[in-house]
């Protein structure tokens, strides 16, 4: 069975939602699993009902707007974080680790392979996970000039223990999960991650293809996908 990891994305210390990646027009997040939009709420609502660890995107961070820093290392205390904070360097990765228990490099953010390279000579590849970043079925980075394939070298280079594939465009919108990017990248299925608009329909093809763990955000929180 596949693991459900809960997702939330994090503004001005409050959990929000919203569709594709536009985060501007994101609101507070209504959920089953909490009476309000408070972070430490939800993680004790989906702690007890069966969750194992929470994908947190600090939103502030990524948009260099400010950060929910504290907030996310209170969660943390009831279920381990998966931290997606804009990390862009070894430096920034290092200083992160005090917040969450696992720290996302992902394409959208690190400044250089080189810098990647760093940060898995140094720590330990449980502490790290690589998010491959797809926008519009592309490699989608501000600083990496590669495409899919060329990335996939990376991969093979620095063998990280989990890898999320993100589909930004379908982030939020329950349309199911792009199967062509598991088949690009079904060498490395063992650790894969899958993140993007995946809906129930989606668990069990993706189960049997042997993906081991799906980001669910949005239908989690309104009772469509549930924990176990």
């Amino acid at each position: 069975m596949i693991e459900i990891v809960p997702v939330l994305d994090l503004i001005g210390n409050q959990a929000v939602s919203g569709k594709s990646g536009n985060r501007s027009t994101y609101t507070p997040l209504n959920t089953i699993y909490a009476p309000n939009s408070d972070p430490l709420n939800i993680a004790n609502g989906l702690e007890l009902n069966g969750a194992k660890e929470i994908y947190i995107a600090d939103l502030d961070l990524i948009e260099k707007q400010g950060n929910n820093l504290y907030k996310i290392k209170d969660v943390n205390t009831v279920l381990p974080v998966m931290l997606d904070c804009g990390i862009r360097d070894f430096e920034s990765f290092k200083f992160y680790l005090d917040f969450a228990y696992k720290l996302i490099v992902a394409t959208e953010t690190i400044e250089s392979i080189d810098e990647m390279r760093k940060i898995f000579n140094t720590f330990p590849r449980e502490r790290i996970v690589v998010s491959v970043d797809i926008k519009d079925g592309q490699l989608y980075s501000n600083n990496l000039d590669m495409n899919l394939e060329e990335f996939r070298d990376v991969l093979r280079e620095l063998d990280p223990n989990e890898i999320i594939l993100l589909n930004i465009s379908d982030v939020g919108t329950g349309n199911g999960y792009d199967i062509r990017f598991l088949d690009d990248f079904k060498e490395f299925k063992d650790k894969i991650i899958i993140g993007g608009g995946i809906n129930q329909e989606d668990l069990e093809p993706l189960e049997r293809y042997g993906v081991k763990k799906a980001l669910i955000g949005t239908a989690l929180h309104n009772g469509s996908i549930s924990i176990l």
